[in-house]
């Protein structure tokens, strides 16, 4: 297999999250892409086969070096960007394990843009477990919170608990043990803990605890963030069309996510970033 090694959601042509993108002729085994995965090593590796005749429509899976995941946000605006680069700008069609998605590729500067369309998005409040053990997980308290964003579930193709932190010293102290995330993630069904501090309506530092795909943080998470935008529209949140979160920086790979969202509740988000390839092409 050839692997594409792209780091999406870069700054400035730096930062970003590292992922994989594998594009295959035909499937592959699951025993297969777990063991690429893990071997790569990044938090996750998009593996696609074109759908038909063409290259306008994909069916893409995800795997982080410890499980599949249902979406990943960054490794599809990695995908975009090699679908971009190989086959030419324009939008690309994507079948997941749940579901349907877009993904558009632009020329950039540094190399290539995308811009996903991200499944619907849903949000619920944290039950009180949900609640207690992510705030146990850290070491944080009930007063820690910003009651203006309770604690939620909140999912657009994969679910992810959401604990909004008053103080942004407080966001960037925050540590927690790999094993017990783990088994704190795997217990309530979550891809994703994500901590955020509201630097204003429309500006947002992030951090993201990745404990059920064997990572401790991610620098850049697509799939939480488009979730993220979703839960501000639920909650009445003056987002006025667009959102940027700020992420990677407490891991020295400063990452900007922009989200564009409409009013309609439950609908998709778009969330865009810029690419670069880390090296040429490698075989696994």
């Amino acid at each position: 297999m050839n692997i594409h090694r792209i780091s999406a959601f870069s700054s400035d042509g730096a930062g970003g999250n590292p992922a994989g993108v594998v594009l295959l002729d035909t499937p592959v085994s699951e025993t297969s892409m777990a063991r690429v995965a893990a071997e790569v090593g990044y938090s996750e590796t998009a593996f696609a086969v074109p759908l038909g005749d063409g290259v306008e429509t994909w069916r893409v899976r995800y795997f982080s070096p410890a499980s599949e995941v249902p979406f990943c946000g960054h490794a599809t605006i990695a995908l975009g960007a090699v679908l971009g680069a190989r086959f030419g700008a324009g939008t690309y069609r994507l079948t997941l394990n749940d579901a349907e998605i877009t993904v558009e590729a632009t020329p950039d500067e540094a190399g290539m843009a995308a811009t996903l369309t991200s499944p619907p998005t849903h949000s619920r409040a944290a039950t009180e477990a949900e609640q207690g053990d992510a705030l146990a997980l850290f070491g944080l308290t009930p007063a820690d919170l910003d009651d203006r964003l309770p604690p939620a579930r909140i999912h657009a193709g994969a679910d992810h608990v959401l604990l909004a932190l008053k103080d942004r010293a407080a966001l960037a102290s925050t540590s927690y043990d790999l094993d017990a995330g783990r088994r704190m993630m795997d217990g309530h069904g979550l891809v994703t803990i994500m901590l955020v501090h509201a630097d204003d309506a429309q500006t947002f530092a992030a951090r993201n605890a990745f404990a059920s795909g064997g990572v401790v943080e991610d620098p850049a998470t697509g799939a939480a963030a488009a979730a993220f935008a979703g839960y501000l529209r639920d909650q009445g949140w003056p987002h006025h069309g667009r959102i940027t979160i700020h992420q990677g920086e407490e891991m020295g790979a400063p990452s900007v996510l922009e989200i564009t969202l409409g009013e309609d509740i439950g609908s998709p988000v778009e969330v865009s970033g810029r690419a670069y390839e880390i090296e040429e092409d490698a075989a696994l």
